[in-house]
C-alpha cells in the first residue's frame, strides 16, 4: 500500500524562487526512505509539504489516499516531523510538559495524555528526565525528546530532517537506534540528509535531489557509485568497493 503519494508537486516562494519543481513519487507503508542532496536541493521544502507546513503552488500530496490540503489536522497527526534544530520544537517548561503539548492540543482527556507521554518517554529512554528543563538536555537528548513529542501524536509516518547534524558519535548511535526501533515497530520513515554515511545501510530506497528536482530514485546499492555527480558524498566503504555497514556494528 502507498502511504504517501506526491503528484507533480511544485513550490514557488514569495520571492519567486522555485523551491521544488514538478516532483512525483510514492512511498510504501513501512518503508525506510533516504532523501539526499546538497544544501539547497529542496529536501526540506519537499518534506514540509508532507504535513501541510507548506502548501504547494501546484500538485498534490496524499496520505493514505486523502489530500493533505483537505485535512491539515489529520495530516499533522499522520506525519510527525523532527527538524534539524531540535530547540525549535521545544515548547514545554519540563520534558513531560513538552511531550504533552501535542496530545493536549488534540483535547484528549488527562488519563490519555498521561498514558501517551509515559509511553513516549519510555520508548526514547527519557523517563527519568520527565521533570527536567528541556533546554538543559544534551543535543542527543533533545533529539530524543523531539521523537517523544512526535510519538505522543501516534503518527503513521515519521520524517527526520538532517537528524544527525552536530551530534557526536555516541549521540549518532543513540539516535540511529531510536530511528531503527521505530522502523522495526512498523512506522514509515523518511530521512533527509546530505551525509549518507550514517544511515544508508538501513534504507530500502534512496532518492537523490538537486536543484529542486528528483534526479535518481532507486535501491541504494545501485546508485551509490553515482551520488557524487549530484553533490552528495559517497560513503567511504562504497567508494572502496566494500558493502556499506551500519554505524551500530
Amino acid at each position: 500500500m502507498d502511504i504517501i503519494e506526491v503528484e507533480n508537486l511544485s513550490h514557488r516562494f514569495a520571492d519567486d524562487t522555485l523551491g521544488i519543481d514538478n516532483i512525483s513519487f510514492r512511498v510504501k507503508e513501512g518503508s525506510c526512505v533516504v532523501i539526499a542532496g546538497p544544501n539547497g536541493s529542496g529536501k526540506t521544502t519537499l518534506l514540509r509539504h508532507l504535513n501541510g507546513l507548506l502548501i504547494p503552488s501546484s500538485g498534490m500530496v496524499k496520505l493514505a489516499g486523502i489530500s493533505v490540503e483537505k485535512d491539515l489536522i489529520r495530516a499533522r497527526q499522520f506525519v510527525g516531523m523532527m527538524f534539524q534544530d531540535a530547540d525549535s520544537q521545544i515548547v514545554g517548561e519540563t520534558v513531560y510538559e513538552d511531550v504533552a503539548f501535542g496530545p493536549e492540543n488534540l483535547c484528549l482527556d488527562r488519563f490519555e495524555i498521561n498514558r501517551r507521554v509515559t509511553y513516549a518517554l519510555q520508548v526514547v529512554d527519557l523517563t527519568e528526565f520527565a521533570d527536567h528543563k528541556p533546554h538543559l538536555l544534551s543535543g542527543g537528548e533533545k533529539r530524543r525528546l523531539a521523537i517523544a513529542g512526535i510519538l505522543a501524536m501516534k503518527p503513521k509516518v515519521i520524517v527526520f530532517d538532517e537528524p544527525f547534524s552536530s551530534l557526536d558519535y555516541p549521540g549518532v548511535q543513540q539516535l540511529l537506534r531510536q530511528i531503527l526501533s521505530l522502523h522495526q515497530a512498523g512506522r514509515t520513515i523518511l530521512i533527509a540528509t546530505h551525509d549518507l554515511e550514517k544511515v544508508i545501510a538501513h534504507a530500502d530506497r534512496l532518492i537523490l535531489m538537486k536543484d529542486g528536482k528528483i534526479v535518481k530514485d532507486a535501491y541504494p546499492k545501485t546508485i551509490l557509485p553515482e551520488v557524487e555527480k549530484f553533490g552528495v558524498r559517497q560513503p567511504c566503504a562504497s567508494r572502496l568497493g566494500y558493502e556499506v555497514s551500519s554505524w551500530l556494528n
